[in-house]
């Protein structure tokens, strides 16, 4: 179990000030530390050049300790005051395990407040000197829970990318739950993972360790299309009429010779009766007067 040890010195009117003054600098009680009288108070002639009392005052706690009076500081002031926190202490490491009412909020979406309190705890089990002191935290069980959702997401996406030789990237995730996906990627047979972009955008992409080969247009190898219809234009084809200046194709001949129906010159036809009604008759009656013989 590690240790880390911190001192302080304090200087107060009185020894008990002083020892007090420096527990609070310290952040912890009176009973958890040791104390030192380095000089005490003495009066000078007539109260002059009076000399106050100094103490040393030392700490010493684990690693995990540090972590646990820190979280419980925190969730104290999160309105979160009955929460237990059990420890599972190792060599190096340490497990702070979350029970009560309210954890919900400690977890945030998809455990970000979780990590984010994770590694501020982690930030104060390392003040002090010695080598690195790993701090998980965990509630209501959420850490084997994401653990085993991150390995069935890696094993399918993995399988995926082996029958279809398509990558596929990841959303950002912590190195914690990036080790879980590579882990769980190395045991599908011809699949591989890597890691992209920056922390705290870092991304794990699975991919297939024989991908295929990109898929071409065939059309784009025929080379350009001819016209299939001839001199008329084939459907779809290119050579089509070209446009003249006004922008619109030019008239053709009809097919029997003709010259096109602006251009042709109209004979009136004798056999064909007038439209108008000749000059003399202009103004008479349309019928006339009918008489039957008797």
């Amino acid at each position: 179990m590690q240790k880390v040890v911190r001192e302080i010195e304090m200087t107060g009117r009185t020894v008990d000030e002083a020892v007090t003054l420096a527990c609070e600098s310290l952040g912890v009680e009176r009973d958890d530390v040791e104390i030192e009288i380095i000089d005490l108070p003495k009066k000078g002639f007539f109260g002059l050049k009076n000399t106050p009392a100094k103490v040393k005052v030392t700490h010493k706690a684990s690693k995990s300790q540090l972590a646990v009076d820190y979280v419980t500081e925190v969730l104290g002031h999160m309105g979160l005051t009955n929460v237990k926190i059990d420890v599972k202490e190792e060599e190096e490491s340490a497990t702070l395990v979350l029970e009560g009412e309210g954890l919900g909020l400690i977890i945030g979406r998809r455990g970000e407040t979780l990590d984010a309190l994770q590694y501020l705890a982690g930030l104060v089990a390392n003040r002090g000197e010695g080598s690195y002191f790993r701090i998980t935290l965990d509630s209501g069980n959420y850490r084997e829970k994401r653990e085993k959702t991150l390995e069935q997401l890696a094993l399918k996406i993995a399988n995926t990318a082996v029958k279809t030789g398509r990558s596929t990237t990841l959303e950002p995730m912590n190195p914690y739950e990036r080790r879980i996906i590579h882990s769980a990627v190395q045991q599908v047979e011809g699949a591989t993972s890597s890691s992209i972009g920056e922390e705290p955008n870092r991304r794990v992409v699975i991919s297939s360790k024989n991908p295929r080969p990109p898929r071409y247009n065939n059309n784009r190898d025929r080379g350009p299309r001819t016209d299939r219809g001839g001199d008329r234009g084939g459907r779809g084809g290119y050579n089509k009429r070209p446009y003249n200046k006004e922008g619109r194709p030019p008239r053709r001949d009809n097919r029997d010779g003709r010259p096109p129906r602006e251009n042709r010159t109209v004979t009136p036809d004798p056999n064909k009766v007038r439209a108008n009604p000749p000059k003399e008759a202009e103004g008479a009656p349309l019928f006339g007067k009918i008489t039957l013989d008797d």
